[in-house]
């Protein structure tokens, strides 16, 4: 039997070592869905309800397991349907390959159905790499450089297949003029700086006496070596969200997250620090790093196209983050060091641990949304993989959770886009099929397309050894981070026509479904549901009904501040007096006096 353009494409992943493609079919590629049939699924097609569901389910299967994420979709509305996901992989530098179909060459350039110019619309999110394939000589050079280009710049590519050119008999390159062979290997490699750069850096770090480490997810794969630079400089290190897996927040000199939704011992860290060095983070927020002129600063980045532009650093260590600092640690002076500023750090993180529990604990209206955080943290698997969604569930989620060894996280970092928790946690248990993953989500992410990717986690329920998804949602009936936004950043009341959410049963939706659905409305109530969603015989959704009124208060929030908010919101907002009652009850918990205090 004679090997088609499509078959071979499918053969060529399987090569690559791709185990599974998310897509959703359409007629653009219908050649490929039947080469799927002749090659017994292999890689499996995984059908999500929607393509830009797929795109993150690509992301979250790329995010988790450190492979390429692939992705797969008809012409035209399937094409532009991958984008934000596509979008998503490019913002936060994760290798996806996204296949997608196109009107037969016969019919291109003539306006036929569902043409659409998919070179222009993939030329910014896959601009590292996009091409068509006309002719079956072209194939394997074009998806073997897609492949070595997502891993290698760590970002979407995509290749465009017509449907016409799918059904082609395969053929080789030739060893003619103007064809391109191809190979398959992609030998590992190790980027490291010149020993000339390196002492320099250690000639920055020894001279600081406040030492602040900033790690983002490129020093997921340092972690001993960012303990240790840590030890040695009696450093205190912040994360920001990309890297809150990167270290465990069990050691006591990890400040926790950064930026609007972090803590205020990182906060205290970047103000007070003399020193900062940056790992494998672009976190951009420049606001929450030192002031100018406050800090002298090394970066160490893999990317030479993202280091120096987020602080003035004086030396910009391009390399892998082991590496690097497996190389720069033996130049360090720790033992001349003293221990007043990492007790100091640590001291700030115990302070900001007993706030947040202070405020977890706070009475609200029905349930105080950060109890919830606060309760699932201990209870939490050793190896769970937690995806979060845009909106205040991100803040619950940054702030109490306690990242151990051998879990995993993430969350749309830098597009910070809505959707895609749910999508990544699928994502995640076809990267670990064997480990119990964990979706915390508000409920305006789950009405946008949370509930309709239920159905995906319902149909590949039975595949995965460990079949435990839990996904929470944050029932509030409010788009509650945008409505915060305004009150703090425009002084404005909620604008309800735009913020108000439709009231939907989440759980009895989960349960029509013929999964676990569990509705929790009131605090007592709490730790059961968690404890009911976790020890289920398959995917769960458990339905917190959260206040609204308690906000996500910023680390560096003063009373002013506070102040100000509340007189804006004064003019009109329709939940005003239980909004400022919960600020300032918030807020209030940072000048108590400590636990230890207490008992004195």
């Amino acid at each position: 039997m004679s090997t088609k353009v499509s078959d071979h494409v499918l053969q060529r992943l399987r090569e690559w070592g791709v185990d599974h493609v998310f897509g959703y079919p359409g007629d653009g590629i219908n050649g490929l869905l039947a080469a799927w049939g002749r090659a017994e699924n292999r890689p499996r097609f995984i059908q999500s309800r929607h393509e830009e569901m797929s795109a993150f389910e690509a992301v979250g299967y790329a995010k988790f397991s450190g492979r390429i994420g692939v992705c797969a979709a008809t012409s035209g509305p399937g094409a532009i349907h991958l984008l934000n996901g596509l979008y998503d992989a490019k913002l936060d530098h994760v290798p996806v390959l996204a296949i997608v179909g196109q009107t037969h060459r016969t019919a291109m350039g003539g306006s036929y159905q569902q043409e659409v110019d998919l070179h222009t619309l993939f030329k910014d999110v896959a601009s590292d790499f996009v091409e068509t394939v006309t002719v079956p000589e072209q194939l394997p050079n074009v998806l073997d450089r897609a492949i070595r280009t997502a891993y290698a710049r760590r970002s979407p590519t995509a290749i465009i297949i017509p449907g016409d050119v799918q059904e082609l008999e395969y053929a080789a390159p030739t060893h003619e003029f103007k064809m391109v062979p191809s190979s398959l290997d992609r030998s590992s490699w190790t980027a490291v700086p010149s020993e000339e750069s390196l002492l320099r850096a250690a000639e920055i770090l020894n001279s600081g006496d406040k030492v602040g480490i900033l790690v983002g997810q490129g020093a997921s794969g340092a972690r001993e070596e960012v303990a240790r630079i840590a030890e040695l400089l009696g450093a205190g290190v912040a994360k920001a969200l990309l890297g809150k897996d990167a270290l465990s927040d069990e050691l006591p000199y990890v400040t926790g997250s950064i930026g609007l939704l972090g803590t205020r011992a990182s906060y205290e860290l970047m103000r007070d620090c003399d020193t900062l060095l940056t790992i494998g983070s672009s976190f951009p927020y420049t606001q929450f790093l030192p002031d100018f002129g406050q800090a002298r600063g090394v970066q160490i980045d893999i990317d030479p196209h993202m280091v120096g532009m987020r602080y003035p650093y004086e030396v910009n260590l391009v390399g892998d983050a082991k590496a690097t600092l497996e190389r720069l640690i033996p130049l360090l002076n720790g033992e001349e060091r003293g221990r007043e500023w990492y007790d100091t750090v640590c001291d700030n993180v115990r302070r900001w641990r007993e706030i947040m529990e202070r405020r977890a604990h706070l009475s609200a209206d029905p349930i105080n949304p950060e109890y919830v955080a606060h309760v699932l943290d201990p209870l939490l698997p050793a190896d769970a993989v937690i995806s979060s969604d845009s909106g205040s569930a991100a803040n619950w989620y940054a702030r109490h959770l306690t990242m151990r060894d051998g879990m995993r996280s993430s969350l749309s970092g830098t597009l910070a886009t809505m959707g895609c928790g749910v999508p990544y946690a699928i994502g995640a248990k076809f990267a670990h099929p064997d480990r119990p993953a964990i979706a915390l989500v508000g409920d305006g992410a789950m009405q946008m397309n949370g509930m309709a990717e239920l159905i995906t986690a319902a149909k590949y329920r039975d595949q995965w050894e460990d079949p435990r998804l839990v996904v929470a949602v944050w029932n509030n009936h409010d788009l509650n981070q945008v409505t915060w936004e305004m009150r703090a950043m425009e002084g404005a009341p909620s604008f309800l026509p735009s913020q108000e959410l439709p009231d939907v049963q989440y759980a009895a939706f989960a349960r029509s479904l013929g999964l676990t659905g569990i509705r929790v409305e009131k605090p007592e109530d709490v730790e059961a549901g968690w404890r009911a969603g976790l020890e289920a015989d398959g995917p769960a959704v458990i339905e917190f009904l959260t206040d609204p009124a308690v906000p996500p208060i910023p680390p560096h929030a003063t009373w002013d501040q506070m102040e100000s908010t509340a007189a804006s919101i004064l003019k009109g907002d329709a939940d005003r007096g239980s909004m400022i009652k919960q600020g300032f009850k918030a807020k209030l918990q940072e000048f108590l006096p400590g636990r230890e205090k207490e008992k004195e």
